[in-house]
């Protein structure tokens, strides 16, 4: 046989060689991962048609081939022992185990699809086809140690190849093949559309066979909800400070100086004169309600307890008290002496925050002038 091999191939004929029988052979086999096709396409490399004529005779052929390659459903591929030997070490170690028989050796590639393993060994020969196959790919090069395929389908998945449907999948597989930096992106593109993704079909076969990895996911993203809901609740309170102390200092600019509608007792009023603060609106509005309330006892009037509490805050950030134009300022002061450790402890932490939050050092302010 291998003289009418060497004949037909000297003869320039087309010769698809049969292999004999042979002894088993090392194998290779995939765990059974969910593998979907994925559309997008890839990108061809240029190349001449010379070029093309010659992957067709090697590989649809066998051209001088002297390696079989079982693969999925009986299929077979033909391949050369120098070229894929240097491509991957791990096929060399395969083929240094693998039964010779004449001049064939063969190895078996199981667990993922012909094609896939086809578009493998002629990626090892420098021709790129990875359309449709980015995944089996990913694996394949991670297993037999072709660094550069490796590189090359995570890049693919990275750059617009990763879906909702199948992230999942992609997760999965990031993790069994050492890619850290795209299990990051999956991690992140999954708790970004958790919803959307806990539907996908790549999700409900995870969630039966890696119930542990699906548990992880879930509790990353309690914890990612959890983050972010503290997140806001510390905007809104940094508003809420900051609002607190704008408020203080438009409340002693209105006692004064005066302000639109409001003027002091030792000055001549001017009406509508420009104003920085933009608290002083709603704030003259409540000062002119409070001295006109008839219930304006602590607790009978909503707005007028509202004042109450800013003049007693007013009361803790004033530097000097005797000299302060806001009214009650002093009395403020001396009550806090009579109020209840709790009390007195809830109001500092109070003050406490509204000076962080400024930036300003925990200590007396707004000086009277």
């Amino acid at each position: 046989m291998e003289n009418n091999c060497c004949k037909s191939l000297s003869k320039g004929k087309n010769f698809t060689p049969t292999p004999p029988p042979l002894p088993p052979s090392p194998v290779f086999c995939f765990p059974k991962l969910v593998m979907k096709k994925n559309s997008a396409s890839l990108g061809r490399s240029c190349v001449s048609s010379a070029t093309k004529d010659m992957w067709e005779r090697l590989f649809n052929e066998g051209y001088e081939a002297d390696i079989c390659i079982n693969t999925e459903n009986g299929g077979t591929i033909y391949a050369h022992s120098n070229i894929l030997g240097m491509a991957s070490p791990v096929i060399r170690g395969m083929l240094k185990q693998a039964n010779r028989h004449d001049c064939w050796r063969s190895i078996s590639i199981s667990g993922v699809p012909h094609d896939a393993v086809r578009a493998f060994i002629r990626f090892l020969y420098g021709k790129e086809e990875m359309e449709e196959f980015v995944l089996p790919l990913l694996v394949l090069s991670h297993v037999f140690v072709v660094p550069h395929l490796k590189c090359e389908c995570e890049q693919k998945l990275e750059l617009g190849l990763l879906t909702i449907d199948n992230v999942a999948d992609v997760f999965q597989l990031a993790l069994l093949c050492d890619a850290p930096r795209l299990n990051l992106i999956c991690h992140r593109m999954i708790l970004k559309n958790f919803k959307a993704v806990s539907k996908s079909e790549g999700w409900k076969v995870m969630k039966q066979s890696h119930p542990a990895l699906k548990k992880e996911l879930v509790m990353s993203m309690m914890e990612e909800q959890n983050a972010k809901s503290e997140r806001h609740r510390k905007i809104n309170d940094r508003k809420t400070y900051l609002q607190l102390y704008e408020a203080m200092e438009a409340l002693v600019h209105i006692c004064r100086d005066g302000c639109r509608t409001i003027g002091p007792r030792d000055k001549d009023f001017k009406a509508n004169q420009p104003c920085k603060y933009t608290a002083c609106k709603g704030l003259e509005l409540l000062v002119r309600h409070f001295a006109g309330c008839k219930a304006r006892v602590p607790g009978g009037c909503v707005h007028c307890k509202r004042m109450w509490q800013l003049l007693e805050l007013h009361s803790r950030l004033c530097a000097d008290p005797d000299f302060c134009r806001v009214p009650l300022c002093r009395n403020f002061k001396k009550r806090i002496s009579s109020q209840s450790k709790k009390e007195e402890i809830r109001w500092k932490i109070l003050v406490e925050k509204i000076l962080r939050t400024k930036g300003i050092g925990i200590a007396p302010c707004f000086q009277p002038q």
